[in-house]
């Protein structure tokens, strides 16, 4: 058996911040951010909202599109590295909140990789027969952690979530056909959160100190980013028996514009077969490419029998791809 995907949904916060808006917040411009990110603007969730606040109404979209209800799903698989609290997960919420009453569900940490290793987690689970139907959701708030001074960093990340219904399907030639995942925690300083955890509490000290908020080293990441990005896409379409001319649509994380066009120079993708809507939403982390996908699918832009790539790089460092005949 193979995990098909049956339906799409995505939830972003109402409120746009655009360029313009940070240009009166901190020393930057509209161009330097463009130039730099391919970001015109994102969305931010409110001060009473959290994760749990769309990665359950993305959810309840990708039921309705399947026509499955929640009673019927075996497991809950919430990609995040920021969640509703620390526990319980906040896969257990929307469990709950879609009537997922029979589900397993847990939060899975990858960073920006998290829909990708969430995916590859799901369809195993299918192909185990452990599980006939899985709903993956991919969902950040990036916004709460993020240093509001810093021009770095803060230009960079907007809110929403994505997810997806995989179910069984004894049709094999559908659905998704191959993943990888790799990681090297070596290089875990490049893209991290100090504070919050056993290392570094919550406390006063913590927030005054700085190390309560995302910390990266960009121009080093960009180099491994690409690299790693080309180099698991090649690895996925090859255990595929697939070639890159082969591939009707790239979803790539939404982190870096300038990522997204040389990763996709790399694997020769056709001229305008890359879905890219970082100039709408920003890095959204592990909800970019279940919001692009919901997007194409939502507008009838795939057909059935289209291979899909999707490729990630995040936080870990951890880097993997997945293939999905539609």
């Amino acid at each position: 058996m193979r995990g098909r995907i049956l339906g799409t949904g995505m939830s972003v916060p109402e409120k746009v911040l655009t360029n313009a808006d940070l240009e009166k917040m901190v020393d930057t411009t509209d161009q330097w951010i463009l130039s730099r990110s391919g970001i015109r603007e994102r969305r931010i969730a409110g001060p009473h909202e959290s994760l749990s606040s769309f990665a359950v109404p993305a959810a309840e979209n990708a039921l309705e599109m399947a026509g499955v209800r929640g009673a019927d799903v075996d497991v809950v698989i919430c990609a995040t590295v920021t969640p509703d609290m620390p526990f319980p997960a906040t896969a257990n919420l929307i469990q709950h909140r879609i009537g997922a009453t029979r589900a397993a569900s847990f939060d899975l940490s990858a960073g920006c990789t998290g829909f990708v290793y969430a995916l590859g987690v799901g369809e195993q689970f299918i192909e185990s027969g452990w599980a006939k139907t899985v709903l993956v959701v991919g969902g950040e708030v990036l916004s709460k952690i993020v240093d509001w001074t810093d021009r770095g960093t803060c230009v960079l990340f907007g809110d929403g979530a994505g997810a997806v219904l995989l179910q069984a399907q004894a049709d094999d030639s559908r659905g998704v056909l191959a993943s990888a995942m790799h990681s090297d925690g070596s290089l875990a300083d490049l893209i991290y959160l100090p504070g919050g955890g056993s290392k570094h509490p919550p406390s006063r000290e913590l927030y005054d100190s700085g190390l309560a908020f995302i910390k990266m080293r960009g121009n080093e990441t960009f180099k491994i980013a690409v690299r790693s990005l080309a180099e698991v896409s090649d690895e996925v379409l090859i255990r595929c028996g697939l070639a890159h001319q082969d591939v009707a649509w790239f979803i790539p994380h939404q982190a870096n514009r300038r990522i997204i066009d040389a990763v996709g120079e790399r694997l020769e993708i056709r001229e305008g077969h890359t879905y890219v809507n970082i100039e709408r939403y920003g890095n959204t982390s592990a909800a970019s490419i279940p919001i692009g996908l919901d997007e194409l699918n939502r507008a009838g832009r795939i057909a059935q029998g289209d291979i899909l790539l999707f490729s990630a790089f995040g936080a870990g460092l951890t880097w993997g791809a997945s293939v999905v005949r539609w």
